[in-house]
């Protein structure tokens, strides 16, 4: 049986990630159209940020809401899924085990970067008639997470310095 102090806890770690959404859908508009795809590091920052603070499987959700609402809204395109699923699992797995927040990191590049493009390849031949190599999505994607990752990172050692984590998410 859960008690006030973990119903309290659960409904703090579901408004942020609640917020984090928010934020993804917001910034959706700068995203940056190479090819057919849609290039967003919001995105991945997010996916760094709900992986070392929630996890591999709030990350994921956090990465198919913000996807479906770009998508939704028409700042997104149907690669904005494996863009970001792949990262933001495999970012929230490698952190798991790892502890580090670059590990995350690594892992969110890793996962969109790499996998996620490469998935995403015959899903824009398919869906969206692309003829090019799959190079020419690994390259935006990879670019695209590096960027998000690092500015991921960055806002988790803020965080961890201010004691913003200990003192208002109390995680």
């Amino acid at each position: 049986m859960q008690n006030h102090g973990d119903r309290t806890l659960t409904v703090r770690k579901i408004t942020i990630i609640g917020l984090l959404v928010a934020v993804g859908a917001i910034a959706a508009p700068f995203s940056i159209p190479v090819g057919v795809s849609k290039v967003y590091p919001v995105q991945h920052t997010i996916n760094v940020l709900t992986a070392v603070l929630f996890g591999p499987g709030p990350a994921v959700m956090a990465a198919l809401l913000t996807s479906t609402i770009r998508n939704i809204m028409g700042t997104g395109t149907p690669l904005a899924y494996p863009g970001s699923v792949f990262g933001a699992l495999i970012a929230g797995i490698a952190y798991r085990y790892i502890k580090k927040d670059v590990i995350a990191a690594a892992g969110e590049i890793l996962g969109t970067g790499i996998l996620g493009a490469l998935v995403a390849f015959p899903l824009a031949k398919w869906l969206l008639g692309f003829s090019g190599i799959a190079l020419a999505l690994i390259i935006p994607f990879f670019l695209s997470s590096l960027t998000g990752a690092i500015i991921g990172v960055l806002i988790l050692r803020v965080l961890k310095r201010t004691n913003a984590l200990g003192r208002h998410l109390l995680l």
